[in-house]
């Protein structure tokens, strides 16, 4: 498989429109989530990014095979 710029900016599209989505129609409750964000330890950050990337590559290779 081969993977190009293109695709890597198209996958960095994607999480710009995702990630702006919350902020977008509830400001609020993108706020709250944030303010819990800054309350979790390095470990338990750690922790959330770790699940996020291995869940990420797993679906990732799914998708594409």
């Amino acid at each position: 498989m081969h993977f190009g710029w293109s695709d890597l900016l198209s996958a960095l599209a994607l999480l710009l429109v995702l990630e702006g989505i919350t902020p977008f129609l509830n400001p609020a409750a993108a706020r709250r989530a944030l303010e819990r964000l800054m309350q979790l330890g390095d470990r338990e950050l750690r922790t959330a990014g770790l699940v996020f990337m291995v869940t990420g590559v797993v679906l990732l290779f799914a998708v594409r095979s």
